[in-house]
């Protein structure tokens, strides 16, 4: 029992030993972490404070730059400062803080005093000094774009001042010399008027300008009111430019005056000038109008247009006195200039300042006109027989055309009756054509010369014709319409009378078709359309209803009368279909049981059997185009009679 007493005594100690050195470790490592806290907010606190009292001196720094482009410098430094630099001290503040608060709950939870920073380093201290920085920052940005404006207010006005003197001394460049010059002592009196009315403009420009160089004086005082920071320059360049304008004045006084005394001198002259002017412009363009006439190439299509061109030239011929005397008078006045000139010594220099006539300008104009008149005179002639032919040709051809279109359209209009109308039989009608047919090829001669005629009328260049409504193309074509019209009426009346041989159709019936086609051919066109063949086929007889019925065996009569599907019955087509129905003709069937007979009541029949029964060429005609037969009852050489027959009315092929 005592050697355990002493084990657990040894053992005891020793726990309380390790737990009074924990408890010292933690309470170590706690102040140890505080201490760390309090230096790293010391620091902090230094940095920032350190960093505020370097940055508050440089947003407080006040003084103006002299252009824009260092002030724009500045604002970008403080952009830079704004976007790069502050930002991680406003964090760095908000970590410090953080901390602050972070420290003092530990030290209070660890029963721990206060944290007290030292002097100065205070979050209230720090907060204040941000506080600073950023009224300064406020301020600072404020005088930046107030500056800038200020800036930009000089630099305009700098610029405007610049632009406004460079325009003025650009436009007062040579103006001095310009004033100065003697260019009025050889000059003309037109010279002289110009001068002065340059000289009026010039005052009038110089007067214009007034505002200009009030404005640049006015500029210059501005720019030393904000105290730009060239106004010496500027206030030298403005001083120059009054004191060249004063000079401008003065010389423009003495000019004027010098100008107008010249002007005097000259005015006895120049009114002389101004009159030759005044009529050799006129002369001289009615001259040149008249060789332009004169030499004017016409194009003339009649003779009422050639007359009116000789009208107009004998009444041209008929002003050349007076003219000649408007020559005369306009050479005095040249004449009574130059015995002023050479009275009183006037120095005139160059020729009239009012035109570039002269005297001998008008003198050869006048000679040409007298050699154009006759040449005129000539060409015209000519053109008017040329004129005379023509009209020739016109009429000529005029005569045969206004003959030869009527007589073509009343041929049309005949042959049309002869087609429709019902006067004899079909060899009446046919011969009736014939003599028509007969005729027209007679008169092709008298076709023929008027093409003559109009293959001259194409050659003389004659390009309308007043005597006449009808052209040679619309000649052509009514013949050409003529010629198939005819050949197609025969061809018309010989099929018919085809038809009505084949068919077996009496004359009677021939006419009573023709009367009901003609019935209900309302337009006179020669055919009938769907509804006018409808209605034919009713009043014959047709039982054709407006149901389904009705209308189905209309379409079926439509596509034996029309294959083609146009729309419209011929006459042909109708005598066609109305032989088919009313005629006893042969069909398919009938053609069969005549084979059958002539093959003994065999399904078919041999070559030899139709040699002996029908006529050679007939039976071989029948033996080349019948197939093979076979059927179950064939034998060598038979002949299928069936299909031929059904062939031969086109319900098969052969």
């Amino acid at each position: 029992m005592t050697y355990v007493s002493c084990y657990y005594h040894a053992f005891s100690g020793k726990q309380k030993a390790e737990t009074a050195a924990n408890r010292i470790c933690k309470v170590l490592a706690v102040n140890q972490e505080n201490e760390q806290l309090m230096e790293d907010y010391e620091k902090l606190a230094s940095d920032l404070l350190e960093w505020i009292r370097r940055t508050i001196p440089w947003l407080e720094n006040r003084v103006p730059e002299n252009t824009m482009q260092a002030m724009q410098q500045k604002l970008e430094d403080f952009r830079d400062y704004r976007r790069l630099h502050k930002p991680p001290k406003v964090q760095e503040k908000c970590q410090l803080e953080i901390n602050f608060n972070t420290l003092q709950t530990k030290l209070r939870l660890s029963n721990r005093p206060a944290f007290m920073p030292s002097e100065g380093k205070m979050v209230s201290d720090i907060s204040n000094s941000w506080g600073r920085l950023e009224g300064a920052e406020k301020g600072y940005e404020e005088w930046l774009l107030n500056e800038i404006r200020r800036l930009e207010r000089l630099d305009h006005l700098a610029e405007k001042f610049r632009q406004k003197a460079a325009i003025h001394e650009a436009w007062t460049d040579g103006k001095e010399e310009m004033l100065q010059h003697k260019d009025f002592e050889t000059a003309s009196l037109s010279e002289i008027k110009a001068l002065l009315k340059k000289h009026e403009a010039f005052e009038s420009d110089l007067a214009a300008h007034q505002d200009r160089v009030e404005q640049i004086a006015a500029i210059a005082q501005e720019l030393n009111e904000l105290e730009y920071y060239d106004s010496p320059s500027v206030n030298a360049r403005c001083q120059r430019i009054c004191d060249q304008w004063d000079s401008l004045g003065v010389l423009t006084q003495k000019r004027s005056e010098a100008l107008q005394r010249t002007e005097k001198l000259l005015e006895t002259i120049d009114q002389l000038y101004l009159e030759f002017a005044k009529r050799a412009a006129p002369f001289n363009n009615w001259m040149e109008g008249a060789m332009e006439d004169l030499q004017d190439t016409f194009i003339v299509h009649t003779i009422e247009e050639i007359q009116g061109l000789s009208t107009a030239h004998e009444q041209f011929k008929a002003t050349l006195p007076e003219a000649d005397k408007e020559r005369q008078a306009i050479l005095g006045i040249h004449n009574e200039i130059a015995k002023i000139v050479q009275t009183y010594h006037v120095n005139m220099a160059g020729q009239n300042p009012y035109t570039t006539i002269n005297p001998q300008e008008i003198n050869a104009k006048w000679d040409k006109v007298r050699q154009l008149v006759p040449q005129r005179d000539q060409a015209l002639i000519e053109e008017h027989a040329r004129q005379q032919n023509n009209e020739r040709l016109r009429r000529q051809f005029a005569n045969q055309a206004n003959v030869i279109g009527p007589w073509i359209q009343t041929k049309m209009e005949e042959i049309g009756r002869i087609s429709i109308e019902m006067h004899g039989t079909l060899e009446d009608q046919l011969t009736h054509l014939r003599q028509y047919e007969k005729s027209i090829v007679n008169y092709k001669p008298k076709i023929d010369q008027l093409e003559g005629d109009h293959q001259l009328i194409q050659e003389a260049l004659i390009f309308d014709n007043k005597h006449t409504n009808y052209t040679m193309e619309h000649i052509r074509v009514g013949w050409e319409q003529l010629l198939t019209t005819i050949a197609r009426t025969i061809n018309e009346i010989e099929n018919q009378i085809l038809t009505r041989d084949a068919k077996g159709i009496s004359q009677e019936q021939m006419n009573e078709f023709r009367a009901s086609f003609n019935h209900f051919d309302r337009d006179h066109s020669g055919t009938l359309g769907a509804e006018e063949f409808k209605a034919c086929l009713i009043s014959l007889g047709f039982d054709i209803g407006n149901d389904a019925q009705g209308e189905a065996e209309f379409a079926r009569i439509m596509s034996i009368v029309d294959p083609n599907r146009l729309g419209v019955v011929t006459f042909q087509a109708f005598i066609d279909f109305m032989s088919r129905e009313t005629a006893d003709t042969d069909t398919a069937d009938q053609v069969m049981a005549s084979f059958k007979v002539l093959a003994g009541d065999k399904n078919y029949i041999l070559a030899d059997e139709l040699r002996r029964e029908l006529p050679p060429d007939q039976a071989e005609y029948c033996i080349a185009r019948m197939t093979p037969y076979s059927g179950p009852d064939s034998v060598p050489g038979a002949l299928d009679y069936m299909s031929f027959s059904t062939a031969l009315y086109g319900e098969s092929d052969l």
